[in-house]
């Protein structure tokens, strides 16, 4: 019989962990999922990356160990998050084929998103692999939070979500906000429940980069006399761009001169949100201060960090918020909305400030004043990057795999 393990599926149905974070349905979770492949490789485990093939149905090795794997289920084109569900089955059994393969004999099934566990919780219950789960956003956070005009998410989704955290051998949060809401919602054994934060590349999101503002400011079509502000997120009413956008206008307002720029770096995933955004910015007179980069490579990104004066982190909720980290680790300094996960990801008067409220007279006041203090700025973009250097995805790695050797131990058992 195997001892320890030696090999892991990890699960991203609805989005490839190789998508450029900010496009489509990626962001943080595909930072995350491919950072702990690669930590679990450099200690031996071979990972497979196992995802629904929108382009390509090929294997090919990201880095040394950790192998993409694209499944055939349904067409080979994207399809939207509300049909994944009808193709989840067809998903669930490319998987099963995987599994049931002797060249690949899996210790562990870890899926990512509520999406990869209802197509692979069956497969595990079948096979008797130890099933992780990790849901990196809660249907029940998200509805309890929700932004005027989102949609609620749907309750097929919310049993989905329950009947998974009832079975799944263990589930892995980023946060104590996750945890609780996995056992208040979702009524999940507690004995089951493991917090893992995320890390941070600090050698890529690092204040060095500053050395770069003005290339990336060329690049980007920023003007080098403006202060910046940048949110980088999902262009959608879950992320509140609305309030980054009142906010910028009281701060010109506060400001007088110098007005700063607000930086928006991520792909529209709702076109009508996006309109509604420049009537807004167009109604405040901010129009033209509001600038729209897309999603942005993680070289790019860690410049636009470090050459950024204040982060704003406006999600209604997060069950973490790995961007206000990599901001910090860029010695920016974030301003948070102080709910969910985020009062874990910001330490509130050391990588940045947490505000109690959504009313962006309050939000326009903390920034203006971070903006006109350049050395209390400077001394809270130090401690950000202190603050930031505690999460390290080496840690993130050694604390999964105890998980995974607990579960490998308990099924030898």
């Amino acid at each position: 019989m195997r001892q320890g393990v030696r090999r892991v599926a990890m699960i991203s149905m609805h989005t490839s962990p190789a998508a450029s974070p900010g496009r489509g349905d990626a962001g943080g979770m595909n930072v995350a999922v491919v950072a702990l492949a690669e930590q679990l490789s450099a200690r031996g485990i071979e990972v497979d990356l196992l995802t629904r093939a929108i382009d390509s149905t090929h294997p090919r090795e990201l880095s040394a160990g950790v192998t993409l794997r694209p499944l055939l289920a349904g067409a080979i084109a994207p399809l939207p998050k509300s049909q994944l569900p009808i193709v989840a089955d067809e998903f669930g059994e490319a998987v099963a084929t995987l599994v049931r393969a002797r060249d690949r004999e899996y210790d562990v099934l870890h899926a990512h998103y509520w999406l990869s566990g209802l197509a692979t919780l069956p497969v595990a219950i079948e096979t008797g692999v130890p099933f992780v789960q990790s849901f990196h956003t809660l249907a029940a956070m998200k509805n309890r939070a929700l932004a005027d005009g989102d949609t609620p998410e749907p309750e097929a989704r919310l049993r989905s979500e329950a009947f998974i955290a009832a079975q799944a051998d263990a589930i892995v949060a980023g946060s104590s906000s996750e945890v609780e809401a996995v056992i208040d919602e979702l009524r999940a054994p507690a004995d089951r429940l493991w917090v893992i934060p995320p890390g941070v590349d600090t050698a890529l999101f690092t204040p060095a980069r500053r050395r770069n503002d003005g290339e990336v400011r060329s690049a980007l079509g920023l003007e080098s006399d403006r202060p910046l502000l940048v949110v980088a997120a999902r262009i959608q009413p879950l992320k509140d761009l609305e309030l980054a956008v009142r906010t910028l206008a009281g701060v010109r307002a506060l400001r007088g001169s110098a007005p700063p720029l607000l930086v928006v770096a991520g792909e529209a995933t709702d076109e009508q949100y996006l309109a509604s955004l420049g009537a807004v910015a167009s109604a405040l007179g901010v129009a033209r201060d509001v600038r729209y980069v897309g999603a942005l490579d993680r070289e790019t990104l860690a410049d636009l960090f470090a050459a950024a004066d204040v982060t704003l982190v406006t999600s209604h909720s997060e069950t973490f918020g790995l961007v206000a980290l990599e901001s910090a680790s860029s010695g920016t300094p974030v301003v948070a909305y102080r709910g969910t996960g985020l009062v874990e990801s910001v330490s509130d008067g050391e990588s940045g400030i947490l505000i109690d409220s959504r009313d962006p007279g309050r939000w326009a006041g903390v920034v203006a004043a971070l903006l006109a203090d350049d050395a209390a700025r400077a001394r809270l973009g130090a401690s950000a990057r202190r603050f930031a250097e505690g999460f390290t995805w080496a840690t993130a790695g050694a604390s999964l795999l105890g998980v995974y050797e607990s579960l490998a131990e308990a099924r030898r058992r």
